[in-house]
């Protein structure tokens, strides 16, 4: 088992994957957004399955998002 996060393009095709996130959000108001972007946390977690490989991810997520919002 591979306990190193992919950070390679891993997704055949960008456009329609952020085509599908935003129709899957289509309709629904902030907080069930919110809710919906947990769920899908959760059941890719659990696809994933390896606590090493999700606590890098949630690292790296962390470290973006503080960035981003940092002056």
């Amino acid at each position: 088992m591979n306990t190193q996060l992919n950070l390679k393009q891993n997704l055949d095709n960008f456009e329609d994957y952020y085509a599908m996130l935003d129709d899957s959000h289509h309709g629904l108001d902030e907080r069930q957004g919110k809710m919906l972007n947990a769920e899908l946390v959760l059941l890719l977690s659990n696809h994933i399955g390896d606590l090493a490989v999700l606590r890098q991810a949630f690292a790296l997520a962390r470290v973006n998002v503080e960035r981003t919002f940092s002056g």
